[in-house]
């Protein structure tokens, strides 16, 4: 059945993927030329093209009144990264099947993916009755005996129930209120259904008042119509085509009465790694890469020949750059780095630091950075140079206004020559402390792994002489080692270099490559190049949100208590008062 492009990639399953379509018909511009981002593409009546992909390239909004009416007000596009929090709108239009539900919305085990509906008559599950109008909650699909389910849950009587549906169940069912806040990219991530509208409200947007989206102000909805960028192979040509899906063409699916053979096949970093151990090692090509990295840059454009040699999981060091003249800079780090590291202070803001890092380390020096004067007898004041050697946690009772007040202080010996006397801090201290080292030891990366604690201040001091490019981490001052992950890679060298074999990121590099066949001489299981990465801001939250999904967010420094802020008011009364 002939159709808008918009239409069928606005309906598509991307598990359905890749796709053949014959163009019907359309408008052309320049004698059927596009300039497409950079790739010339000629399409006309009769043409074939295999869509192997889409993303969304852009957003088109059409705002209208909170009312009845489907009248638009005004049109306009927003950027991918807007700063804007939206509420979704419920869709009233009912579905009849479970199945129907699962076609046309993201379901997923994230939070994102559930999906809450209200039921528009009895059902009953196994032995237990869902009355009209209760909420249940859809998690995501499984298998269950053969036959494809969605997970759910409901709460009766204060009890949450877990049960499965069946995608055949039938039914009436209505989209619940979502009271969430979520950013542009997750709603087009989750949020957007298959040939239903997507409304949305506006409910914050950094850096400017959100009256200035709205013509009418006021809470206007806000219909999302995202605009992809579709991947296509044109016929006997190696390079990817993109497409805007509002190209005014119509086309035709003719996948299933299509010999593909005609099309050379293309495939992602992910569809190689998803691949078995024994189909390495192979020769494959380059067609498509958009890598903004310099260092991968000069080693993988269209045309170029590589060897993956095998798939693998490899351990990285996530690390940042401590500067406070500019933005911190981003790494990830191999734990074969073949440099050498010293150690560097680490410094603490507060008290409360000082104890945290205690429990994981047998021995803490430190010197104060800044003064604190303590009118409680219990608790001694600071001075700038003082050097301390961290003890342990005690808890000390404080008489205030005739009742007695248990404050949490660390205990310590500070340091006088050769004496020491032994003196008491409490927590909510906001002083600064600098770690003293006198380890001047070199460490290779193995050597830190096995014997710190991270975070660990660390400064390059051999740099790598076989890294890919510039050693980029040799010049940071101070580089703070946070975390020790393990993420996918693919062992690669150039087809005319064997012997530089260096590690491919899956998840970080859009690269497409043509699979020319086997590879028979010599390979390689261990890199002979170091790959030191510098991730994005958003890449580096999300390789530390994803290893650190199940960790809870440490407790906050305790606050200062009253007696301390009225004895600090005084000391600056008394500072002020004229002689």
């Amino acid at each position: 059945m002939t159709t808008t492009l918009e239409k069928f990639i606005d309906t598509l399953d991307p598990q359905t993927l890749p796709r053949v379509l014959q163009i019907q018909s359309g408008y052309y511009y320049g004698g059927s030329v596009y300039e497409l981002f950079g790739n010339e593409c000629c399409v006309s009546t009769g043409d074939v093209i295999k869509i192997i992909g889409y993303k969304v390239k852009k957003v088109i909004v059409c705002i209208q009144n909170n009312n009845e009416s489907d009248e638009a007000l005004a049109a306009m596009e927003l950027p991918l990264d807007f700063p804007g929090l939206f509420t979704v709108v419920v869709d009233n239009n009912p579905y009849y099947s479970i199945e129907e539900i699962v076609r046309t919305l993201h379901v997923g085990p994230t939070r994102f993916g559930h999906l809450r509906f209200r039921i528009g008559s009895d059902l009953n599950v196994a032995d237990i009755t869902i009355r009209k109008d209760e909420e249940i909650m859809i998690r995501y699909v499984e298998e269950i005996n053969g036959v494809m389910s969605v997970s759910c849950g409901v709460q009766i009587m204060g009890h949450f129930i877990s049960f499965f549906l069946p995608l055949s169940c039938k039914g009436v069912f209505y989209e619940c209120l979502d009271k969430n806040i979520y950013t542009l990219k997750e709603i087009l991530d989750w949020k957007i259904p298959k040939k239903r509208k997507r409304g949305v409200i506006l409910t914050e947007v950094m850096g400017c008042h959100k009256k200035n989206f709205y013509q009418a102000g006021g809470q206007d909805i806000m219909n999302l119509k995202p605009v992809y960028e579709v991947q296509a192979l044109m016929q006997y040509r190696k390079d990817i085509v993109c497409l805007l899906s509002d190209l005014d063409i119509e086309v035709v699916d003719i996948t299933e009465h299509f010999d593909m053979s005609s099309f050379i096949q293309t495939l992602s970093i992910y569809d190689i790694f998803e691949r078995t151990t024994n189909e390495f090692p192979i020769i494959a090509e380059i067609i498509e890469h958009s890598v903004a990295k310099y260092t991968y840059s000069n080693l993988l454009w269209p045309g170029k020949k590589i060897i993956i040699h095998t798939k693998y999981q490899a351990d990285r060091i996530i690390a940042s750059e401590l500067r406070s003249d500019s933005p911190n800079k981003h790494f990830l780090i191999p734990t074969i780095y073949k440099g050498k590291f010293k150690r560097r202070p680490r410094f603490f803001p507060t008290v409360y630091d000082l104890n945290v890092a205690k429990r994981e380390t047998d021995e803490l020096h430190v010197v104060a950075t800044k003064p604190f004067h303590s009118n409680r007898k219990e608790f001694s004041s600071v001075c700038v140079g003082d050097q301390f050697l961290v003890k342990q946690l005690q808890f000390c009772e404080i008489v205030y206004e005739g009742k007695i007040t248990t404050v949490e202080a660390l205990s310590f010996l500070k340091i006088q020559g050769k004496s020491r006397e032994a003196v008491t801090i409490p927590l909510y201290v906001e002083g600064g402390f600098l770690e003293v080292i006198y380890d001047q030891r070199q460490y290779n990366m193995s050597e830190l792994c096995k014997h710190f604690r991270f975070p660990l201040n660390v400064k390059v001091s051999v740099r790598d002489l076989f890294a890919i490019g510039e050693d980029i981490i040799a010049s940071s001052s101070v580089l703070q080692l946070e975390e020790q992950i393990t993420d996918s890679y693919l062992l690669v060298s150039p087809y005319d270099s064997l012997q530089n074999v260096w590690e491919l990121p899956v998840h970080r590099i859009n690269l497409s490559v043509h699979i020319i066949g086997s590879f028979q001489g010599e390979t390689f299981c261990l890199p002979t190049k170091t790959n030191i990465e510098e991730i994005s801001e958003e890449e580096y939250y999300m390789v530390r949100r994803y290893e650190s999904q199940v960790q809870h967010p440490p407790p906050r420094p305790p606050k200062t208590p009253m007696f301390a802020m009225e004895s600090a008011a005084k000391n600056s009364d008394a500072a002020t008062k004229p002689e």
